[in-house]
């Protein structure tokens, strides 16, 4: 999760603990504070009692004050932690943690042995091995350094089972899939410390065997043999002695297997891709540096990719380094070259959020975007499950922290990360570092010489060192001098440094970095003619990322062949890069000083500019947002639209394009606009762009200017622009799972929507209530709202609104146990689809219907209306309807007495909600799911798909899934100890929604 405060936190227990906010450290408190800490990590999203803290925290009988002393560790916690108040949470009785589960490295662990479970269990076991190896990779050392109490120790016994667990289960697929010398060195590291194991010398005994070392094969026996008589009293069990007799024989299947097949490769471009920004011609100096670089990335490493980081100050060249790099190592990676700008330390612009990043880097890669995850978590699985088995380099460009980018990294070895950023990361785990600083004298006068000529250097050696020395030994510094001196050939060297000399005011900081770039600037920028110098100013506006010809155009006011003049000139003395044809940026550095420079600015140039721009953006979301979305209802913005030169936005290929790549500086805009008071701007920004948003699935950025439109409508004072931006924020809510604060969303727009006597909008509003409503388990709340909405659609005449609302209604009385009344609504709903002909909606309006027939016990019932239902749908349906209807009907099937179908309908079901369906939809499959497989004696199997259940209803409060996933808990776990309290949880909420107390089971 994010807090409140926008801080990604991080916590590690597997070793020391460890809490991280920002790539900072937290400060935890004392071994109270641990204790209570590490035990609510152990059995996150849990909540635990003060008494189970208070055993946790103290080794022997707790002082008196003991539940006090708990209760002031959280509070303490709750400071010290970033937004702690939403991460540790008071319920009822306890607390409970609320993190996802790649906050927690003890989480992390579970999910990854849990992927390669579901890995193995498909076939799939290089895949599985890899996964493997990077759960392991996230063991430090003992399970709190061996610090915690009896309760953790407890724990840590059982943890430590499980890590040996999953070690055993890579090494049994490391020798499944052929290997066996290689591990021999691993499988004596894991008997020496657990001697008494016998699965691991079981190991080792067949990886010896099968390298050809058969009688060391058979004195690992013996050792283990007498180590048991010594210890135990016993002899080894059968299966050791098993294969101790087979290797005797050589019996024939204890040979090793063919070397299995490489796993089928996720398909990629013919063409490998390479996103590498150009590498510089005249790159010059930074042997050392570059050499090492490449040694650490060539050295080989034990587990996961080679990750190479660069740290040092802005201007010291670690990106152009890194590229070089990069250029030379690409025949390493014949798979492709990936670059991404994280604009971390972008001056006026936001840090590239992990799930941009990956939907970026997947679609290099040529993944077709239905198939990338809305979640960060999906698009993690999918990005590092497509470089299982790849060589790719991945260069990840101007990072501001590991926690930022940590899903970006492969999980599989056979990849190259190199990483540039400001600072050192420390929290970057398993990276070689290697930091920049300026270059030495001698490099600086090669640099010069290089770009400059040999022989103009040589000819005055003392001021090409005078000059360098000026320029801090920078590499931007002296490439922006040595441009202004190949454009001015009269000048000398000496006369250049007599003018940097002359800048007394700054030069006693030149040695300071930034600003010692600063005065090279200023000195450049000097250097320009009076509309070279504007365009420099005004371009500076431009709120980040790259600046192609058209924008540059609006904010100059000139056509797009004049603006790109001017940005060739501004490219010749490196005050802009181009990334590509047609591109432009600012290096971070060259941004600041440029911004520095806007109060120069006259007759409010900047403010017409900014209004330019403005203006352009919008008319050309516009535009494109006509062709993409023809259906989108026509709305008045009040401003006239921009006469800027636009580029070419006549299809849907091209404007996909274009809203792809001008994505960043679209949102950057909206910030422009905001922070510069265009209220207006920013409303009709944002209802252009979300729809991009929406269809990338980039929610929390969807949410979050969905937030920002909405206040700027309020400050406008237009009630259709509000209301507009109210019902875009109320989709979000929907989609993130914001439920409560989608029921004000929603209560405002109706408000709003009443005010403009749009009753369509109403009634739309009412049933949306109805839907947050239900969803939170406000059942009578819902009812009421879902019968307003419904009477208004009836008397509007809405047919598709009205089936569309009765399904909702279905659904509440469904969940609230009244079978009859669903069935009412879930009929009526399937006429009126009937009706209107919507053959795309009548499978899922179905599933309702059969859910009623359930609700009644009426099985036979059931069973007609979802073979039905499974007719209707095709391929192009929406998988998590499917996912619910196979479920329903492989529970369905179980009620009547038939056997499995053959493929089993209920493991479809749980493959369609794997990716790309909604947290709702899911949760309600598991525990259908779930519920069966209890039934049919999985206990295991219906645990798990409870908790996933539980931990996806909880986290957005879908009350009535999570009431039924807790009590699939209870039924799981039998007479287990933690069963009383699941059942208790589920009762509690059971009777809070008013479900009667015989439809608490289905």
């Amino acid at each position: 999760m994010t807090t409140a405060t926008g801080e990604r936190l991080r916590f590690n227990i597997l070793g020391p603990i460890e809490g991280w906010s920002e790539g900072a450290r937290l400060r935890l408190g004392g071994i109270i504070q641990e204790r209570v800490l590490a035990t609510l990590l152990l059995e996150p999203g849990k909540v635990l009692t003060v008494s189970r803290l208070v055993e946790a925290a103290w080794d022997e009988d707790p002082p008196a004050t003991a539940s006090h002393q708990v209760r002031k560790a959280v509070a303490d916690l709750r400071r010290r932690i970033p937004g702690g108040a939403d991460v540790l949470l008071t319920e009822g009785p306890g607390y409970r943690i609320v993190l996802d589960e790649s906050q927690n490295d003890f989480s992390e662990f579970g999910m990854l042995v849990r992927t390669a479970k579901a890995a193995v269990a498909e076939n799939r076991l290089a895949e599985a091995v890899e996964v493997l190896r990077a759960a392991l990779a996230l063991w430090r050392g003992p399970l709190l350094s061996g610090s915690g109490g009896p309760v953790i120790e407890a724990a840590a016994t059982t943890i430590e089972e499980r890590r040996l667990a999953a070690w055993e289960q890579l090494l049994e697929l490391r020798l499944t899939l052929g290997e066996a010398a290689e591990l021999i060195p691993d499988l004596r590291e894991l008997t020496g410390r657990h001697p008494l194991r016998e699965t691991l010398r079981g190991q080792l005994m067949i990886a010896l065997y099968r390298s050809g070392r058969q009688a060391e094969a058979l004195e690992e026996y013996g050792r283990v043999r007498e180590l048991l008589v010594e210890e135990l009293g016993v002899d080894p069990g059968p299966q050791l002695t098993k294969l101790y007799e087979g290797i005797l024989r050589e019996s024939p299947e204890l040979a090793g297997p063919e070397p299995a097949p490489a796993p089928a490769p996720v398909p990629l471009p013919a063409e490998p891709p390479c996103t590498l920004p150009n590498d510089l011609a005249d790159f010059t100096g930074r042997e050392a540096e570059l050499a090492e670089l490449l040694r650490c990335a060539t050295q080989k490493g034990e587990q996961g990719p080679r990750i190479v980081a660069l740290d040092g100050m802005g201007g010291s060249g670690k990106t152009s380094l890194a590229v070089r790099a990069a250029y030379l190592l690409a025949p390493e990676y014949p798979d492709g070259q990936l670059h991404i700008d994280l604009r971390g330390y972008t001056p006026g612009d936001r840090p590239v959020s992990a799930g941009t990043a990956l939907d970026t880097l997947l679609r290099a890669l040529g993944i077709p975007g239905d198939r990338i995850p809305d979640d960060v978590l999906g698009r993690t699985a999918l990005w590092r499950a497509t470089l299982v088995g790849k060589r790719l380099l991945i260069l990840l460009d101007n990072a501001a922290d590991a926690a930022g980018f940590g899903p970006l990294l492969p999980a599989s070895s056979g990849c190259l990360v190199l990483v540039t950023s400001r600072a050192r990361l420390v929290d970057l785990d398993g990276a070689e570092w290697i930091s920049i600083g300026t270059m030495s004298a001698g490099e600086s006068t090669t640099l010069m010489a290089e770009t400059l000529g040999a022989e103009r250097v040589a000819a005055e050696p003392a001021a090409a060192a005078e000059l360098a020395r000026l320029c801090g030994h920078l590499p931007l510094a002296l490439r922006i001098a040595t441009a202004r001196l190949r454009n001015r050939p009269r000048w000398t060297l000496q006369y250049l440094a007599e003018r940097l000399r002359d800048e007394t005011r700054r030069l006693d900081e030149l040695s300071a970095g930034a600003r010692s770039v600063s005065a090279t600037l200023r000195l450049s920028y000097q250097a320009l003619d009076d509309k070279c110098r504007t365009a420099f100013r005004i371009l500076a506006l431009h709120p980040g990322g790259d600046i192609n010809v058209h924008a540059a155009g609006a904010l100059l006011g000139t056509d797009i062949r004049d603006a790109e003049d001017l940005l060739e000139t501004l490219l010749d003395v490196h005050l802009v890069q181009q990334p590509e044809i047609g591109l432009y940026t600012f290096h971070d550095l060259v941004r600041s000083f440029a911004q520095s420079l806007l109060g120069e600015s006259v007759d409010g140039e900047d403010t017409v500019a900014v209004e330019r721009l403005l203006g352009y953006y919008l008319t050309a979301t516009e535009t494109a947002c006509e062709v993409l979305y023809p259906g989108r209802k026509k709305r008045h913005t009040g401003i006239p639209p921009a006469t800027a030169e636009l580029p070419d936005l006549r299809d849907a290929d091209r404007a996909q394009k274009w809203f792809d790549r001008e994505q960043t500086a679209l949102i950057s805009a909206v910030v422009l606009a905001e922070r510069r008071g265009h209220d207006r701007y920013v409303v009709c920004l944002v209802r252009n762009l979300v729809f991009q948003l929406n269809a990338r699935g980039q929610l929390e950025e969807f949410g979050d200017l969905g937030r920002v439109a909405v206040a700027a409508a309020r400050r406008v004072g237009d009630l259709g622009l509000l209301g507009v931006s109210l019902s875009n924020l109320g989709v979000a809510c929907w989609k993130l799972g914001r439920f409560a604060e989608g029921v004000e969303v929603a209560k405002e727009g109706r408000d709003v929507a009443d005010r403009l006597g749009d009753q369509h909008t109403v009634a739309h509003s009412e049933s949306t209530l109805g839907q947050f409503n239900s969803l939170l388990g406000r059942f009578p709340e819902a009812l009421v709202h879902l019968e307003k909405a419904t009477g208004l659609e009836r008397e509007l005449g809405v047919a598709r609104s009205e089936a569309d609302n009765l399904t909702i209604l279905s659904t509440l009385y469904e969940q609230w146990g009244r079978p009859e009344e669903a069935l009412t609504a879930a009929e009526r709903a399937v006429e009126l689809r009937e009706r209107l002909g919507q053959r795309k909606h009548q499978a899922a309006t179905l599933a309702d219907l059969a859910l009623a027939h359930l609700g009644r016990r009426a099985y036979d019932e059931a069973d007609r209306i979802l073979q039905r239902a499974r007719e209707l749908f095709d391929d192009a349906g929406d998988p998590g309807d499917a996912a619910l209807i196979l479920a329903l009907s492989a529970d369905v099937d179980e009620r009547l007495g038939r056997p499995v179908r053959t493929p089993d309908l209920a493991a479809h079901a749980l493959e369609l909600v794997e990716s790309n369906v909604s947290p709702l939809r899911r949760a309600k499959v598991e525990n259908t799911v779930g519920r069966l497989r209890c039934r049919q004696g999985d206990a295991d199997g219906a645990l798990a798909l409870h908790t996933h259940a539980y931990q996806l209803a909880s986290a957005i409060s879908y009350r009535i899934e999570e009431a039924y996933a807790l009590a699939g808990m209870a039924d799981a776990l039998g007479d287990a100890e933690n069963a009383d309290v699941h059942r208790a949880a589920a009762e509690a909420l059971f009777a809070e929604m008013g479900v009667p107390a015989d439809r608490r089971r289905t």
